[in-house]
């Protein structure tokens, strides 16, 4: 056998351009798939901020008609001088007002800002004929009897919001309308501040706004305003999803665009207005071109030199190194492999015989490492979560939920009946009433939920949903689980009945504190247990039977 000393840095050398490339490809890969997902999230946020201005703002501005509407000035008084003048002091503080007028409820216009329109009628008008009936909220629309009575400096065809709603005196009856245009050129305003932070680091980038119902662009390149927009991508955001996608547009270019709803703020409901922001293709992913170009370049360069050294070496030096490698390359793709063993060398017999040792011993401590972690965090006895995976739950799922859209049931069981099982047929039977009760209560609830036994015949389950939906879904489960633990077991050919009580408080509808929700669930428990057990009670709920 021969020394490999003096061909080791050559081998080694073969190993790390080899190893080298494998993981600059699968880096290059992950990096090209970052850097799209960087970029189109960074075309939805700037989507999402101008659709909640858009809705902040179209919330204030229907806020502060609200309240004109509400005074007792307007809703008590008929000095037309007063309400004018409240009307003038709106459009001075908020310019976005164009018009704002009052009709009685003929649709007479009785005060309007500047004098406009007062003495005619508009009864025929949306503005005065929803606006009677309650709260209307028009979308964008030009300007008809407006037109020609407002100042228009740029000469462009002038374009209004609607707000209008009725007035109503002391006694509730309906006195007249208020009624407001707001001028579509405030969302140009919108659009520059979120565009302009983004033009030192975003190129080429387009906003467009989109109605709902006739899909029009109501904001956009000046020779697109007015047209109809129609991709697969305004259905996506209609049906009220956030997020991005390389879409082909009308142009016949392909676009990176990132998208959001409108749909509202608090109360104002929205007008369901698509945001679009688009980028070129090929503008977005400039860098990740010079990227793959620098890849593709380091690839081919070690690659000739990787041929220049295999063909540098005899065969018989190579083909352990080659046979090692592909080992360990398969080893990497989690196939179950050994480490071949080569006698060609002493170094290479002791080096291949030390890697297989190694790698058997990693495989095995890394098994024994796994079954430890799980056994800490299993109950021993029915399998289920512990409160040791109950805290490592907790602190994952409540780090990534959505307070404002989701809530967590707490659901705290015990059973009714067990002590009596214990106490008459053995603890051997009640360790596998419990394990059964363990399998029930998993088949009772949807799989991506957790139930966790505390110790004895306690129980917690926590549901994930949305928090319109919690108490519902709530309700479902846990008479499902007591019509599951209801059903008779079969233990050792005896016939065993137990019931069940169950105690459910909501995550964080009623506290911020997982504690404290969790104990506000026991004390439901107690409730069901004091009323007759076998049944649910929902915390400031009615009991539910």
């Amino acid at each position: 056998m021969f020394k490999l000393r003096t061909v080791l840095v050559f081998a080694f050398t073969v190993i790390v351009i080899m190893l080298t490339f494998i993981m600059g490809f699968i880096l290059s890969s992950r990096a090209e798939r970052s850097l799209q997902r960087e970029i189109g999230q960074s075309l939805a946020n700037i989507a999402y901020q101008m659709s909640d201005k858009l809705d902040n703002f179209m919330w204030s501005r229907q806020g502060e008609v609200e309240m004109l509407a509400a005074t007792y000035t307007l809703a008590q008084n008929n000095e037309i001088s007063e309400i004018q003048n409240l009307m003038g002091q709106l459009q001075t503080s908020f310019p976005s007002f164009s018009w704002i007028g009052y009709m009685n409820v003929n649709g007479d216009v009785m005060a309007a800002t500047d004098g406009i329109l007062v003495g005619s009628n508009i009864s025929e008008r949306p503005v005065f004929k929803e606006g009677i009936k309650g709260k209307f909220i028009g979308d964008v629309h030009d300007a008809v009897l407006l037109a020609k009575l407002l100042p228009n400096p740029t000469g462009e065809p002038l374009q209004f919001v609607d707000i209008s709603m009725p007035v109503m005196d002391r006694n509730g009856q309906v006195k007249g309308v208020l009624a407001a245009h707001l001028s579509w050129e405030w969302s140009r305003e919108v659009e520059r501040t979120i565009l302009e932070p983004q033009q030192n680091h975003t190129q080429d980038i387009e906003l467009f706004i989109v109605s709902k119902n006739e899909k029009t662009i109501l904001l956009g390149p000046d020779d697109m305003v007015g047209r109809q927009l129609d991709i697969q991508l305004i259905q996506n955001v209609q049906n009220g999803e956030d997020s991005w996608e390389i879409e082909e547009w009308p142009d016949g270019k392909t676009y990176l665009t990132g998208y959001a709803y409108g749909d509202g703020y608090l109360n104002y409901e929205g007008l369901g207005w698509s945001v679009l922001v688009r980028q070129p293709e090929a503008t977005a992913f400039i860098d990740l071109k010079e990227l793959t170009r620098q890849f593709i370049l380091a690839g081919i360069t070690a690659s000739l030199i990787f041929a220049a050294i295999g063909w540098l070496l005899s065969e018989r030096i190579t083909k352990p190194i080659r046979g090692i490698t592909n080992a360990a390359n398969q080893l990497r793709q989690g196939k179950d492999v050994k480490i071949p063993v080569y006698k060609s060398f002493s170094d290479m017999h002791i080096l291949s015989l030390s890697l297989r040792s190694l790698v058997d011993t990693l495989v095995r401590t890394e098994t024994a490492l796994g079954d430890m972690k799980n056994q800490a965090h299993r109950d021993q006895l029915t399998g289920l979560p512990n409160r040791a995976a109950l805290e490592i739950y907790l602190e994952n799922t409540i780090k990534d939920l959505d307070m404002h859209q989701e809530a967590l049931s707490f659901m705290y069981l015990d059973l009714d009946g067990f002590k009596r099982v214990n106490d008459t047929l053995g603890h051997q039977t009640g360790d596998i009433l419990l394990q059964k009760v363990a399998n029930r209560l998993r088949e009772a609830i949807p799989e991506q939920d957790i139930v966790v036994r505390l110790g004895g015949d306690e129980f917690l389950i926590i549901l994930r949903s949305g928090k319109n939906e919690a108490m519902e879904s709530a309700h479902t489960i846990s008479y499902r689980m007591i019509e599951s633990i209801n059903s008779p077991f079969i233990i050792d050919l005896n016939h065993v009945t137990i019931g069940c009580s169950i105690g459910v408080s909501f995550y964080p509808t009623h506290d911020s504190d997982v504690g404290s929700i969790i104990r506000l669930a026991d004390e439901c428990l107690y409730q069901s247990k004091q009323s007759g057990k076998n049944r649910v009670t929902f915390y400031h709920q009615e009991e539910i039977r």
